[in-house]
Protein backbone atom coordinates (compact mmCIF):
# COMPACT_ATOMS: atom_id res chain seq x y z
CA UNK A 1 0.00 0.00 0.00
CA UNK A 2 3.25 2.26 0.16
CA UNK A 3 6.58 2.57 -0.47
CA UNK A 4 9.11 1.02 2.67
CA UNK A 5 12.34 -0.69 3.17
CA UNK A 6 11.46 -2.57 6.18
CA UNK A 7 8.83 -5.50 6.34
CA UNK A 8 5.93 -4.25 7.82
CA UNK A 9 2.86 -6.24 6.26
CA UNK A 10 1.49 -8.87 8.13
CA UNK A 11 -1.29 -11.86 7.64
CA UNK A 12 -2.57 -13.82 10.81
CA UNK A 13 -3.71 -16.89 10.05
CA UNK A 14 -5.48 -17.70 13.10
CA UNK A 15 -7.85 -14.88 12.24
CA UNK A 16 -7.85 -14.32 8.58
CA UNK A 17 -6.94 -10.54 8.29
CA UNK A 18 -4.25 -8.45 7.50
CA UNK A 19 -2.44 -5.73 8.68
CA UNK A 20 0.57 -3.09 7.98
CA UNK A 21 2.10 -1.33 10.72
CA UNK A 22 3.64 0.85 8.74
CA UNK A 23 0.61 2.95 7.16
CA UNK A 24 -2.51 1.17 9.84
CA UNK A 25 -4.47 -0.69 6.63
CA UNK A 26 -6.05 -3.77 7.93
CA UNK A 27 -8.62 -6.11 6.54
CA UNK A 28 -9.58 -9.39 5.15
CA UNK A 29 -9.21 -10.86 1.60
CA UNK A 30 -11.77 -9.07 0.09
CA UNK A 31 -10.45 -5.56 1.58
CA UNK A 32 -7.04 -6.13 0.27
CA UNK A 33 -7.91 -6.90 -3.02
CA UNK A 34 -10.17 -3.38 -2.78
CA UNK A 35 -7.17 -1.52 -1.56
CA UNK A 36 -4.15 -3.08 -3.44
CA UNK A 37 -6.17 -3.37 -6.46
CA UNK A 38 -8.73 -0.31 -6.35
CA UNK A 39 -11.52 -3.03 -6.79
CA UNK A 40 -15.02 -2.43 -6.06
CA UNK A 41 -16.65 -4.54 -3.34
CA UNK A 42 -18.48 -6.54 -6.25
CA UNK A 43 -15.36 -7.45 -8.26
CA UNK A 44 -13.07 -8.39 -5.53
CA UNK A 45 -15.80 -10.97 -4.38
CA UNK A 46 -16.92 -11.70 -7.89
CA UNK A 47 -12.57 -12.37 -8.53
CA UNK A 48 -12.15 -14.50 -5.38
CA UNK A 49 -15.15 -16.73 -6.17
CA UNK A 50 -13.90 -17.41 -9.88
CA UNK A 51 -10.27 -18.39 -8.43
CA UNK A 52 -11.05 -20.33 -6.06
CA UNK A 53 -14.25 -21.72 -7.76
CA UNK A 54 -16.93 -20.31 -5.33
CA UNK A 55 -20.35 -20.66 -6.56
CA UNK A 56 -22.58 -17.30 -6.05
CA UNK A 57 -25.59 -16.57 -6.51
CA UNK A 58 -26.67 -12.99 -7.14
CA UNK A 59 -30.15 -12.11 -4.99
CA UNK A 60 -33.26 -10.91 -7.28
CA UNK A 61 -36.05 -8.74 -6.34
CA UNK A 62 -39.26 -11.08 -5.87
CA UNK A 63 -40.75 -11.89 -9.00
CA UNK A 64 -37.19 -10.63 -11.31
CA UNK A 65 -36.12 -12.86 -13.90
CA UNK A 66 -32.56 -14.05 -12.67
CA UNK A 67 -29.72 -13.37 -15.17
CA UNK A 68 -27.50 -15.58 -16.60
CA UNK A 69 -25.32 -17.94 -14.68
CA UNK A 70 -21.46 -15.55 -15.10
CA UNK A 71 -19.48 -18.15 -13.13
CA UNK A 72 -20.99 -20.67 -15.57
CA UNK A 73 -20.04 -18.03 -18.60
CA UNK A 74 -16.55 -17.53 -17.20
CA UNK A 75 -15.90 -21.11 -17.48
CA UNK A 76 -16.90 -21.29 -20.77
CA UNK A 77 -14.56 -18.61 -21.86
CA UNK A 78 -11.64 -19.66 -20.00
CA UNK A 79 -12.22 -22.97 -22.18
CA UNK A 80 -12.48 -21.79 -25.05
CA UNK A 81 -9.38 -19.28 -24.71
CA UNK A 82 -7.63 -22.91 -24.36
CA UNK A 83 -9.15 -24.30 -27.43
CA UNK A 84 -8.24 -21.31 -29.47
CA UNK A 85 -4.73 -20.98 -28.34
CA UNK A 86 -4.42 -24.83 -28.87
CA UNK A 87 -5.44 -24.44 -32.15
CA UNK A 88 -2.60 -21.70 -32.90
CA UNK A 89 0.25 -23.48 -31.79
CA UNK A 90 -0.69 -27.45 -32.11
CA UNK A 91 -2.63 -27.64 -35.76
CA UNK A 92 -2.05 -27.05 -39.44
CA UNK A 93 -4.41 -24.58 -39.49
CA UNK A 94 -2.17 -22.58 -36.95
CA UNK A 95 0.95 -22.05 -38.52
CA UNK A 96 -0.04 -19.67 -41.08
CA UNK A 97 -1.21 -16.95 -38.13
CA UNK A 98 1.62 -18.36 -36.29
CA UNK A 99 3.79 -17.35 -38.84
CA UNK A 100 2.52 -13.76 -39.02
CA UNK A 101 2.47 -13.57 -35.31
CA UNK A 102 6.50 -13.98 -36.28
CA UNK A 103 7.27 -11.71 -38.76
CA UNK A 104 5.29 -8.96 -36.39
CA UNK A 105 8.52 -9.81 -34.14
CA UNK A 106 6.20 -11.79 -31.48
CA UNK A 107 8.06 -14.64 -29.89
CA UNK A 108 6.59 -17.67 -28.11
CA UNK A 109 7.25 -16.47 -24.85
CA UNK A 110 4.57 -13.16 -26.05
CA UNK A 111 2.22 -15.39 -27.64
CA UNK A 112 2.04 -18.02 -24.28
CA UNK A 113 2.29 -15.06 -22.02
CA UNK A 114 -0.72 -13.51 -23.30
CA UNK A 115 -2.74 -16.61 -24.44
CA UNK A 116 -3.10 -15.74 -28.33
CA UNK A 117 -5.54 -18.30 -29.88
CA UNK A 118 -6.70 -18.66 -33.41
CA UNK A 119 -10.42 -19.32 -34.14
CA UNK A 120 -10.69 -22.58 -37.11
CA UNK A 121 -12.56 -21.92 -39.88
CA UNK A 122 -14.66 -24.86 -38.63
CA UNK A 123 -15.07 -23.42 -34.99
CA UNK A 124 -15.03 -25.15 -31.71
CA UNK A 125 -18.69 -25.17 -30.26
CA UNK A 126 -18.82 -29.07 -30.44
CA UNK A 127 -15.69 -29.09 -28.37
CA UNK A 128 -17.19 -27.17 -26.19
CA UNK A 129 -20.44 -29.04 -26.29
CA UNK A 130 -18.64 -32.21 -25.85
CA UNK A 131 -16.79 -30.48 -22.26
CA UNK A 132 -20.26 -30.15 -20.79
CA UNK A 133 -21.05 -26.17 -21.98
CA UNK A 134 -23.99 -26.37 -23.67
CA UNK A 135 -24.92 -24.00 -27.30
CA UNK A 136 -27.27 -21.73 -25.45
CA UNK A 137 -24.37 -21.11 -22.46
CA UNK A 138 -21.81 -20.54 -25.05
CA UNK A 139 -24.71 -18.08 -27.02
CA UNK A 140 -25.03 -16.41 -23.33
CA UNK A 141 -20.88 -16.15 -22.98
CA UNK A 142 -20.94 -14.55 -27.45
CA UNK A 143 -19.04 -17.94 -28.30
CA UNK A 144 -22.09 -17.94 -31.08
CA UNK A 145 -24.15 -15.82 -32.83
CA UNK A 146 -27.15 -14.64 -31.22
CA UNK A 147 -29.43 -15.54 -34.17
CA UNK A 148 -27.70 -18.77 -35.47
CA UNK A 149 -25.41 -22.24 -34.46
CA UNK A 150 -22.33 -20.44 -36.41
CA UNK A 151 -19.33 -19.75 -34.48
CA UNK A 152 -19.13 -16.00 -33.69
CA UNK A 153 -15.21 -15.90 -34.31
CA UNK A 154 -13.63 -17.95 -37.69
CA UNK A 155 -10.16 -17.22 -39.22
CA UNK A 156 -9.05 -14.66 -37.00
CA UNK A 157 -5.93 -14.24 -34.76
CA UNK A 158 -7.97 -13.96 -30.90
CA UNK A 159 -6.39 -11.56 -27.96
CA UNK A 160 -8.55 -12.90 -24.53
CA UNK A 161 -10.07 -9.80 -23.20
CA UNK A 162 -10.08 -9.47 -18.92
CA UNK A 163 -11.96 -8.44 -16.77
CA UNK A 164 -9.98 -6.37 -13.74
CA UNK A 165 -10.20 -9.35 -11.40
CA UNK A 166 -8.57 -11.33 -14.50
CA UNK A 167 -11.03 -13.63 -15.57
CA UNK A 168 -11.78 -13.64 -19.52
CA UNK A 169 -15.46 -12.05 -20.50
CA UNK A 170 -14.70 -12.04 -24.24
CA UNK A 171 -12.34 -11.69 -26.71
CA UNK A 172 -10.91 -9.39 -29.86
CA UNK A 173 -10.57 -11.07 -33.00
CA UNK A 174 -8.34 -9.64 -35.89
CA UNK A 175 -8.11 -11.03 -39.21
CA UNK A 176 -4.76 -11.66 -41.20
CA UNK A 177 -6.76 -12.06 -44.71
CA UNK A 178 -7.94 -9.33 -46.30
CA UNK A 179 -10.87 -11.82 -47.54
CA UNK A 180 -12.21 -12.39 -44.34
CA UNK A 181 -15.66 -11.24 -43.84
CA UNK A 182 -15.89 -8.17 -41.61
CA UNK A 183 -13.89 -5.74 -40.12
CA UNK A 184 -10.06 -5.28 -39.47
CA UNK A 185 -11.24 -6.10 -35.65
CA UNK A 186 -14.35 -7.53 -34.19
CA UNK A 187 -14.81 -7.94 -30.84
CA UNK A 188 -17.79 -10.35 -28.87
CA UNK A 189 -20.99 -8.66 -28.71
CA UNK A 190 -22.69 -7.14 -26.08
CA UNK A 191 -23.06 -9.92 -22.90
CA UNK A 192 -23.76 -10.00 -19.25
CA UNK A 193 -19.68 -10.16 -18.81
CA UNK A 194 -18.95 -7.50 -21.77
CA UNK A 195 -19.45 -4.11 -22.20
CA UNK A 196 -17.29 -2.67 -24.47
CA UNK A 197 -17.89 0.85 -23.60
CA UNK A 198 -16.94 0.09 -20.16
CA UNK A 199 -13.81 -2.40 -20.97
CA UNK A 200 -9.86 -1.07 -21.14
CA UNK A 201 -7.92 -3.80 -23.22
CA UNK A 202 -4.96 -4.11 -20.90
CA UNK A 203 -5.62 -3.23 -17.53
CA UNK A 204 -6.33 -6.28 -15.60
CA UNK A 205 -1.95 -6.71 -16.06
CA UNK A 206 -1.90 -2.55 -15.45
CA UNK A 207 -4.50 -1.77 -13.13
CA UNK A 208 -1.36 -1.61 -10.02
CA UNK A 209 0.82 0.22 -11.41
CA UNK A 210 -1.55 2.84 -12.94
CA UNK A 211 -3.42 3.29 -9.24
CA UNK A 212 0.06 3.24 -7.63
CA UNK A 213 1.79 5.95 -10.36
CA UNK A 214 -1.27 7.55 -11.40
CA UNK A 215 -0.33 7.68 -14.78
CA UNK A 216 -1.16 5.65 -17.97
CA UNK A 217 -0.27 5.40 -21.59
CA UNK A 218 -2.71 4.96 -24.24
CA UNK A 219 -2.35 3.22 -27.36
CA UNK A 220 -5.34 2.15 -30.39
CA UNK A 221 -4.10 -1.51 -30.99
CA UNK A 222 -4.72 -4.67 -28.62
CA UNK A 223 -0.66 -5.46 -30.33
CA UNK A 224 0.56 -2.00 -29.14
CA UNK A 225 -0.62 -2.33 -25.56
CA UNK A 226 0.74 -6.21 -25.20
CA UNK A 227 4.19 -5.13 -26.50
CA UNK A 228 4.21 -2.15 -24.30
CA UNK A 229 3.30 -4.64 -21.53
CA UNK A 230 5.53 -7.42 -22.59
CA UNK A 231 8.86 -4.59 -22.47
CA UNK A 232 7.91 -3.53 -19.11
CA UNK A 233 5.78 -0.74 -19.82
CA UNK A 234 2.86 -2.08 -17.89
CA UNK A 235 0.78 0.90 -17.46
CA UNK A 236 -0.63 0.54 -21.32
CA UNK A 237 -4.26 0.21 -22.30
CA UNK A 238 -6.42 0.50 -25.22
CA UNK A 239 -9.81 0.75 -26.17
CA UNK A 240 -11.84 -2.23 -27.42
CA UNK A 241 -12.35 -1.34 -31.41
CA UNK A 242 -13.69 2.04 -30.50
CA UNK A 243 -12.46 5.24 -29.77
CA UNK A 244 -12.59 6.62 -25.99
CA UNK A 245 -15.82 6.86 -24.69
CA UNK A 246 -16.21 9.26 -21.03
CA UNK A 247 -16.55 5.20 -19.13
CA UNK A 248 -13.30 4.72 -20.17
CA UNK A 249 -11.85 7.63 -18.74
CA UNK A 250 -13.88 7.32 -15.72
CA UNK A 251 -12.26 4.09 -15.30
CA UNK A 252 -8.75 5.16 -14.88
CA UNK A 253 -9.89 8.57 -13.25
CA UNK A 254 -11.49 6.12 -11.02
CA UNK A 255 -8.21 4.65 -10.42
CA UNK A 256 -6.36 8.06 -9.57
CA UNK A 257 -5.00 8.55 -12.99
CA UNK A 258 -4.11 12.15 -13.23
CA UNK A 259 -1.87 12.23 -16.05
CA UNK A 260 -2.00 10.56 -19.65
CA UNK A 261 0.32 10.28 -22.05
CA UNK A 262 -1.54 9.73 -25.51
CA UNK A 263 1.15 6.85 -28.08
CA UNK A 264 -1.42 6.81 -31.01
CA UNK A 265 -0.61 6.15 -34.78
CA UNK A 266 2.02 8.94 -36.21
CA UNK A 267 -0.49 9.08 -38.75
CA UNK A 268 -3.49 11.70 -40.40
CA UNK A 269 -5.96 9.15 -38.52
CA UNK A 270 -3.87 8.95 -35.61
CA UNK A 271 -4.18 12.45 -35.31
CA UNK A 272 -7.37 13.17 -35.56
CA UNK A 273 -8.05 10.66 -32.57
CA UNK A 274 -5.18 11.83 -30.11
CA UNK A 275 -7.43 15.46 -30.82
CA UNK A 276 -10.65 13.44 -29.39
CA UNK A 277 -9.13 11.42 -26.86
CA UNK A 278 -7.09 14.12 -25.61
CA UNK A 279 -9.85 16.15 -25.10
CA UNK A 280 -11.99 13.65 -23.50
CA UNK A 281 -9.31 13.44 -20.26
CA UNK A 282 -8.89 16.99 -20.58
CA UNK A 283 -12.36 17.88 -19.74
CA UNK A 284 -12.21 15.40 -16.76
CA UNK A 285 -9.17 17.53 -15.58
CA UNK A 286 -6.14 15.20 -15.99
CA UNK A 287 -3.01 15.94 -18.03
CA UNK A 288 -2.34 14.85 -21.24
CA UNK A 289 0.94 14.27 -22.67
CA UNK A 290 1.75 13.43 -26.57
CA UNK A 291 4.14 10.75 -27.19
CA UNK A 292 5.71 12.28 -30.33
CA UNK A 293 6.05 9.11 -32.67
CA UNK A 294 8.17 9.52 -35.63
CA UNK A 295 5.74 10.03 -38.89
CA UNK A 296 4.15 7.22 -39.88
CA UNK A 297 5.09 4.46 -37.16
CA UNK A 298 3.18 3.28 -33.93
CA UNK A 299 3.94 1.59 -30.85
CA UNK A 300 4.39 -1.52 -32.01
CA UNK A 301 6.80 -0.70 -34.78
CA UNK A 302 9.09 1.83 -32.87
CA UNK A 303 9.35 -0.60 -30.23
CA UNK A 304 10.90 -3.19 -32.73
CA UNK A 305 13.28 -1.24 -34.20
CA UNK A 306 14.50 1.32 -31.73
CA UNK A 307 13.49 -0.62 -28.00
CA UNK A 308 11.88 -0.08 -24.86
CA UNK A 309 14.39 2.76 -23.65
CA UNK A 310 13.78 5.10 -26.99
CA UNK A 311 9.97 4.94 -26.28
CA UNK A 312 10.87 5.61 -22.52
CA UNK A 313 13.12 8.92 -23.85
CA UNK A 314 10.26 10.40 -26.05
CA UNK A 315 7.47 10.62 -23.18
CA UNK A 316 9.06 13.67 -21.61
CA UNK A 317 9.70 15.17 -24.86
CA UNK A 318 6.02 15.37 -26.03
CA UNK A 319 3.78 18.53 -26.08
CA UNK A 320 1.22 19.03 -23.49
CA UNK A 321 -2.55 18.42 -25.32
CA UNK A 322 -2.78 22.15 -25.96
CA UNK A 323 0.36 22.75 -27.67
CA UNK A 324 -0.75 19.49 -29.94
CA UNK A 325 -4.30 21.48 -30.14
CA UNK A 326 -3.39 24.63 -31.46
CA UNK A 327 -0.57 23.08 -34.23
CA UNK A 328 -3.27 20.49 -35.53
CA UNK A 329 -5.58 22.96 -35.99
CA UNK A 330 -2.90 25.31 -37.73
CA UNK A 331 -2.95 22.73 -40.30
CA UNK A 332 -6.75 23.58 -41.04
CA UNK A 333 -6.50 27.26 -40.29
CA UNK A 334 -4.07 29.51 -41.68
CA UNK A 335 -2.76 31.19 -38.40
CA UNK A 336 -1.09 33.55 -40.86
CA UNK A 337 -4.01 35.51 -42.06
CA UNK A 338 -6.67 37.58 -39.07
CA UNK A 339 -9.57 35.31 -40.44
CA UNK A 340 -7.76 31.87 -40.36
CA UNK A 341 -5.95 32.58 -36.67
CA UNK A 342 -9.33 33.96 -35.86
CA UNK A 343 -11.40 30.65 -36.65
CA UNK A 344 -8.38 28.86 -35.21
CA UNK A 345 -8.67 31.05 -31.99
CA UNK A 346 -12.38 30.38 -31.76
CA UNK A 347 -12.07 26.45 -32.45
CA UNK A 348 -9.77 26.35 -29.53
CA UNK A 349 -11.76 28.33 -27.33
CA UNK A 350 -15.16 26.64 -27.65
CA UNK A 351 -13.12 22.97 -26.54
CA UNK A 352 -11.26 24.68 -23.61
CA UNK A 353 -14.50 25.95 -22.27
CA UNK A 354 -16.38 22.83 -22.39
CA UNK A 355 -13.87 21.71 -19.63
CA UNK A 356 -15.63 20.88 -16.43
CA UNK A 357 -12.70 21.93 -14.41
CA UNK A 358 -13.28 25.81 -13.86
CA UNK A 359 -9.03 26.09 -12.98
CA UNK A 360 -8.29 24.44 -15.52
CA UNK A 361 -10.19 25.86 -18.14
CA UNK A 362 -8.84 29.63 -16.63
CA UNK A 363 -5.23 28.61 -16.92
CA UNK A 364 -5.61 27.03 -20.64
CA UNK A 365 -7.03 30.35 -21.71
CA UNK A 366 -3.75 32.14 -20.61
CA UNK A 367 -1.69 29.21 -22.44
CA UNK A 368 -4.05 29.52 -25.30
CA UNK A 369 -3.07 33.37 -25.35
CA UNK A 370 0.56 32.82 -24.89
CA UNK A 371 0.51 30.43 -28.10
CA UNK A 372 -1.58 32.87 -30.32
CA UNK A 373 0.48 35.43 -29.08
CA UNK A 374 -2.70 37.26 -27.97
CA UNK A 375 -4.22 39.68 -24.86
CA UNK A 376 -5.47 37.60 -22.66
CA UNK A 377 -8.57 39.90 -23.02
CA UNK A 378 -9.60 39.05 -26.30
CA UNK A 379 -10.17 34.98 -25.90
CA UNK A 380 -12.38 36.00 -22.85
CA UNK A 381 -9.91 35.93 -19.87
CA UNK A 382 -12.47 38.95 -18.42
CA UNK A 383 -15.55 36.98 -18.48
CA UNK A 384 -14.14 34.22 -16.11
CA UNK A 385 -13.75 35.60 -12.28
CA UNK A 386 -12.47 34.38 -9.36
CA UNK A 387 -15.61 33.84 -8.17
CA UNK A 388 -16.34 30.58 -10.34
CA UNK A 389 -13.90 28.80 -8.91
CA UNK A 390 -15.05 25.44 -7.58
CA UNK A 391 -14.06 21.79 -6.49
CA UNK A 392 -14.50 19.87 -9.32
CA UNK A 393 -17.64 16.78 -8.92
CA UNK A 394 -14.46 14.21 -8.55
CA UNK A 395 -13.51 15.81 -5.92
CA UNK A 396 -16.80 15.17 -3.63
CA UNK A 397 -15.66 10.92 -4.10
CA UNK A 398 -13.36 11.52 -1.82
CA UNK A 399 -13.81 10.35 2.07
CA UNK A 400 -16.28 12.92 3.65
CA UNK A 401 -14.45 11.95 7.31
CA UNK A 402 -12.51 15.20 8.37
CA UNK A 403 -8.98 14.62 7.67
CA UNK A 404 -7.08 16.46 10.92
CA UNK A 405 -3.57 16.21 9.07
CA UNK A 406 -4.97 18.01 5.43
CA UNK A 407 -6.47 20.58 8.44
CA UNK A 408 -3.14 21.31 10.29
CA UNK A 409 -1.01 21.60 6.78
CA UNK A 410 -3.87 23.53 4.62
CA UNK A 411 -4.27 26.01 7.42
CA UNK A 412 -0.33 26.33 7.38
CA UNK A 413 -0.39 27.29 3.70
CA UNK A 414 -2.84 29.41 3.85
CA UNK A 415 -0.37 32.02 5.21
CA UNK A 416 2.15 31.58 2.87
CA UNK A 417 -0.38 31.48 -0.23
CA UNK A 418 -2.47 34.78 0.47
CA UNK A 419 0.00 37.01 2.04
CA UNK A 420 2.75 36.04 -0.21
CA UNK A 421 5.23 37.45 2.52
CA UNK A 422 8.58 36.61 1.69
CA UNK A 423 9.54 36.43 5.21
CA UNK A 424 7.55 33.76 6.32
CA UNK A 425 8.65 31.52 3.35
CA UNK A 426 11.98 31.88 4.55
CA UNK A 427 10.93 31.03 8.13
CA UNK A 428 9.19 28.08 6.32
CA UNK A 429 11.96 27.02 4.42
CA UNK A 430 13.89 27.25 7.53
CA UNK A 431 12.28 25.02 9.71
CA UNK A 432 10.17 22.58 7.46
CA UNK A 433 10.72 20.24 4.56
CA UNK A 434 8.35 18.97 2.01
CA UNK A 435 8.60 15.45 3.59
CA UNK A 436 6.96 16.85 6.91
CA UNK A 437 3.55 17.08 5.36
CA UNK A 438 1.21 13.58 4.99
CA UNK A 439 -0.90 14.78 3.00
CA UNK A 440 0.44 14.95 -0.69
CA UNK A 441 -1.50 17.77 -2.04
CA UNK A 442 -0.06 19.72 0.87
CA UNK A 443 3.36 18.50 0.37
CA UNK A 444 3.46 19.59 -3.30
CA UNK A 445 1.75 22.84 -2.76
CA UNK A 446 4.61 23.70 -0.12
CA UNK A 447 7.50 22.38 -2.91
CA UNK A 448 5.77 24.75 -5.08
CA UNK A 449 5.80 27.56 -2.69
CA UNK A 450 9.56 27.73 -1.46
CA UNK A 451 10.78 27.26 -5.32
CA UNK A 452 8.43 30.29 -6.76
CA UNK A 453 9.80 31.94 -3.84
CA UNK A 454 13.42 31.33 -4.35
CA UNK A 455 13.33 32.49 -7.93
CA UNK A 456 11.63 35.84 -7.00
CA UNK A 457 7.98 34.42 -8.73
CA UNK A 458 4.73 35.85 -7.64
CA UNK A 459 2.46 32.36 -5.67
CA UNK A 460 -0.60 32.64 -8.14
CA UNK A 461 -3.14 30.70 -6.81
CA UNK A 462 -4.41 29.44 -10.25
CA UNK A 463 -1.11 28.74 -11.40
CA UNK A 464 -0.53 26.49 -8.22
CA UNK A 465 -3.86 24.45 -8.47
CA UNK A 466 -2.56 23.49 -12.18
CA UNK A 467 -0.31 21.08 -10.52
CA UNK A 468 -2.96 19.90 -8.31
CA UNK A 469 -5.34 18.69 -10.28
CA UNK A 470 -6.85 15.34 -8.78
CA UNK A 471 -9.60 15.56 -6.63
CA UNK A 472 -7.08 15.88 -3.45
CA UNK A 473 -5.38 18.91 -4.51
CA UNK A 474 -8.39 20.46 -5.24
CA UNK A 475 -9.92 20.05 -1.85
CA UNK A 476 -6.63 21.82 -1.24
CA UNK A 477 -7.22 24.57 -2.83
CA UNK A 478 -10.35 25.02 -2.61
CA UNK A 479 -10.23 24.84 1.61
CA UNK A 480 -7.22 27.59 0.82
CA UNK A 481 -10.04 29.87 -0.45
CA UNK A 482 -12.82 29.47 1.81
CA UNK A 483 -11.19 31.18 4.37
CA UNK A 484 -9.21 34.40 5.09
CA UNK A 485 -6.15 35.47 6.92
CA UNK A 486 -5.09 38.77 8.82
CA UNK A 487 -2.32 39.89 6.98
CA UNK A 488 -1.33 42.12 10.51
CA UNK A 489 -1.12 39.23 12.44
CA UNK A 490 0.64 36.50 10.30
CA UNK A 491 4.31 37.27 11.88
CA UNK A 492 2.37 35.83 15.38
CA UNK A 493 0.24 33.38 14.32
CA UNK A 494 1.97 32.03 11.56
CA UNK A 495 4.99 30.51 14.00
CA UNK A 496 2.47 29.32 15.99
CA UNK A 497 1.12 26.89 13.33
CA UNK A 498 4.09 25.77 11.89
CA UNK A 499 5.10 24.90 15.59
CA UNK A 500 2.32 22.91 15.51
CA UNK A 501 2.52 21.06 12.70
CA UNK A 502 6.35 20.47 14.42
CA UNK A 503 4.56 19.03 17.35
CA UNK A 504 2.63 16.69 15.45
CA UNK A 505 6.16 15.35 13.63
CA UNK A 506 7.53 15.09 16.90
CA UNK A 507 4.68 13.10 18.57
CA UNK A 508 4.46 10.90 15.67
CA UNK A 509 8.21 9.94 15.95
CA UNK A 510 8.34 9.00 19.23
CA UNK A 511 4.74 6.92 19.35
CA UNK A 512 6.94 5.15 15.99
CA UNK A 513 9.93 4.02 18.52
CA UNK A 514 7.36 3.39 21.62
CA UNK A 515 5.75 0.95 19.09
CA UNK A 516 9.13 -0.71 18.05
CA UNK A 517 9.78 -1.12 21.93
CA UNK A 518 6.78 -3.37 22.50
CA UNK A 519 6.99 -5.32 19.11
CA UNK A 520 8.55 -8.81 19.61
CA UNK A 521 11.55 -10.14 18.57
CA UNK A 522 13.94 -7.28 19.54
CA UNK A 523 17.31 -8.25 21.15
CA UNK A 524 18.49 -6.37 24.71
CA UNK A 525 21.24 -4.06 22.29
CA UNK A 526 18.70 -3.10 20.17
CA UNK A 527 15.98 -2.56 22.91
CA UNK A 528 18.55 -0.22 24.87
CA UNK A 529 18.86 1.73 21.40
CA UNK A 530 15.98 2.34 21.28
CA UNK A 531 14.98 3.35 25.03
CA UNK A 532 18.14 5.83 24.13
CA UNK A 533 16.54 6.72 21.31
CA UNK A 534 13.08 7.39 22.68
CA UNK A 535 14.67 9.21 25.42
CA UNK A 536 16.98 11.59 23.87
CA UNK A 537 13.84 12.68 21.54
CA UNK A 538 11.48 13.31 24.45
CA UNK A 539 13.92 15.88 25.72
CA UNK A 540 14.18 17.83 22.82
CA UNK A 541 10.89 19.34 21.52
CA UNK A 542 10.71 21.29 18.89
CA UNK A 543 12.30 24.82 18.85
CA UNK A 544 11.84 27.10 15.93
CA UNK A 545 15.37 28.11 13.90
CA UNK A 546 14.80 31.61 12.53
CA UNK A 547 17.12 33.46 10.39
CA UNK A 548 19.68 35.75 11.55
CA UNK A 549 18.08 39.33 10.66
CA UNK A 550 14.35 39.07 11.39
CA UNK A 551 11.87 41.66 12.21
CA UNK A 552 10.78 42.73 15.40
CA UNK A 553 7.77 40.88 16.14
CA UNK A 554 8.68 37.63 15.10
CA UNK A 555 12.41 37.59 17.70
CA UNK A 556 11.08 35.60 20.53
CA UNK A 557 11.58 32.06 20.29
CA UNK A 558 7.93 30.33 20.52
CA UNK A 559 8.89 26.96 21.72
CA UNK A 560 6.72 23.82 22.65
CA UNK A 561 7.02 24.49 26.32
CA UNK A 562 6.12 28.14 26.23
CA UNK A 563 2.75 26.92 24.49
Amino acid sequence: FHDERSPSFTVDRSDPHFHCFGCGAHGDAIAFLMQHQQMSFSEAVEGLATRFQVPLELAEGSGEPKGPDKSKMKEALKAAARLYHLFLLQTEEGKEPLDYLYNRGCTLDFIRCFQLGWAPKGGISPLLVELGFSESLQREAGLLASSSRRDFFSERLLFPIHEASGSIVGFSGRKIREETFGGKYINTGETALFQKSRLLFGLNHCRRRCAKERRAIIVEGQIDALRLIHAGLDLTVAALGTAFGALHVKALSDLGVNHVFLAFDADPAGREATVKVGHLFQKAGIEVTIVPLPEGSDPDSYLLKEGVEAFLSLLPTGPDYLTFLVAHLSKSHNPTSPAGKSELVREAMRRIREWDDPLMVHESLRRLALLTELPEEMIGMTTLPMSSIQVSKSARLLNSTIDTDRVLETDLLRWLVLTQDPALVQLAALNLTASGFHTRACRQLFEVVIQATEIGASIDLLSLSSDLTDPEGQMVIAEILQKRVNKEKAHDLFPEAMLKLLERNWMEAREAIRRQIHNRGHSEDELLHLAKEFDTLKRSPPELQWPAISSSSTTNAVSAKGL
